[in-house]
């Protein structure tokens, strides 16, 4: 069923930083098309692209319809907003390459389905841009805004300093000929984004204005940080990706999980579609027994099944298990090499040979002289006497056992756990 008012339910979701006047009024109106512009330069989106993605989300849910623009031309220009630097360029093939991969990633957001009366479309402003000449531009598109209009703008103003190429400066203009373009083929009235496209998006409104007379629309959502201050989605390795070949779905799903609970409760607005009462009643729960990170297991389990699938968000929960003792052998040999190098980062990591595991090495023999997990073979043998050694999840029963390459997890790692908390990755070469 499609419900009412989209600005109300962005709002309360804190997902609304400006908005132009007459945007609320147009989305009771009628279903109204509305675009967001999505930078192609990788071949997979980040979690700086989610909040974009959600308010296409919501948008359709309304009843309106999105549009996911892939700025293949814009790509080739670069942004200055937001940047103290010129970015590097892409080619077109790449271009190309990166909005293919993309629109894989958007279907999981988005009905494209022709049946759906609201179905979303992707576009790639390339397509139209690629046939203008540089005097037809300038002629139809940049006599219609002044340098004065644009050098107002603060994403131009904060590089003046630092120098601005003319390619720089000429985007908010190639950005603005977009919304008009979208605006004359696909009656689209409203161009959403972060804050900081607040400048190129009210260019487009000018524009519109200025070469037709039309009235177009403007709405940003707020730049999402940490309550720490560092920056969203940044971790020491990087973007965290929603391609798993870059972040795997176990380290998405840590990512949130490890989110504060001041974050959280923002976070949970911003990211679920988790109505209202249900969001209250989560962070009531949560207030009365943080130490249990219901917050953070709904926000992890809502975006991991989303972004990824619910096999991969319960493999990732049996996978965040094994540091707490529950998992099992199977569960290891269910991980993959980078995501057992991930659960056990920081724990000790010791070389041992893979030839002489082939032939079989004695278990006091491997913990005790072929590794130093133990320190002599009286300390292992009398911790293996009181169950205290776990190879790959089993408890080691039999100091004498024989440990051979059959052992290997991933034809690479043994695990070695001595007490309750003390790891070893064994690693074979």
């Amino acid at each position: 069923m499609k419900k009412k008012n989209l600005v109300n339910e962005l709002r309360w979701r804190g997902m609304i930083h400006d908005i132009m006047p007459g945007t609320e009024e147009q989305l009771k109106k009628e279903m109204t098309t509305a675009y967001v512009g999505i930078d192609p330069t990788a071949d997979s989106l980040h979690i700086g692209h989610l909040v974009s993605l959600m308010m296409l989300k919501h948008l359709q849910l309304f009843g309106h319809k999105p549009i996911a623009l892939v700025g293949g031309a814009t790509g080739m220009i670069g942004d200055p907003s937001g940047r103290s630097e010129e970015r590097n360029l892409l080619d077109e093939e790449v271009l190309r390459h990166n909005q293919k991969c993309i629109e894989k990633q958007l279907v999981k957001f988005l009905d494209f389905s022709p049946e759906c009366e609201n179905r979303a479309e992707l576009v790639n402003n390339y397509d139209w841009m690629k046939e203008f000449s540089f005097l037809g531009f300038l002629r139809d598109v940049g006599k219609h805004l002044t340098v004065n209009y644009m050098i107002a703008k603060d994403s131009v103003k904060k590089r003046l300093e630092t120098g601005i190429s003319f390619t720089e400066f000429s985007y908010q203009l190639v950005q603005g000929y977009d919304f008009y373009h979208l605006y004359r083929k696909k009656n689209c009235k409203l161009q959403m984004g972060g804050s900081d496209q607040w400048g190129n998006i009210t260019a487009g409104t000018e524009l519109i204005r200025r070469k037709d007379g039309g009235e177009a629309f403007a709405l940003t959502c707020p730049l999402i940080t940490r309550a720490d201050g560092g920056k969203f989605g940044k971790t020491e390795q990087g973007n965290v990706w929603l391609d798993p070949r870059y972040t795997s779905p176990y380290k998405f799903y840590q990512f949130w999980i490890n989110t504060s609970d001041e974050d959280a409760e923002k976070y949970i607005k911003i990211f679920t579609l988790l109505s209202r009462e249900e969001i209250d009643g989560l962070i009531a729960e949560h207030r009365q027994a943080p130490h249990h990170r219901l917050l953070q297991k709904a926000l992890a389990k809502e975006l991991t099944v989303m972004v990824h699938s619910q096999e991969d968000y319960d493999a990732a929960v049996d996978t965040s298990q094994i540091l707490f003792g529950k998992g099992t052998t199977e569960t290891l040999k269910k991980l993959s090499a980078s995501d057992l190098l991930a659960v056990f980062e920081g724990v000790p990591q010791i070389k041992i040979s893979k030839r002489e595991l082939q032939a079989g090495i004695d278990a006091l023999e491997l913990l005790a002289v072929k590794s130093d997990v133990f320190p002599s073979k009286g300390e292992a043998r009398r911790t293996i006497k009181s169950g205290g050694v776990s190879i790959n999840k089993e408890r080691l029963r039999n100091a004498e056992e024989t440990v051979t390459s059959s052992a290997l997890l991933q034809d690479k790692f043994i695990l070695v756990q001595r007490g309750k908390k003390n790891y070893f990755l064994l690693c074979a070469e």
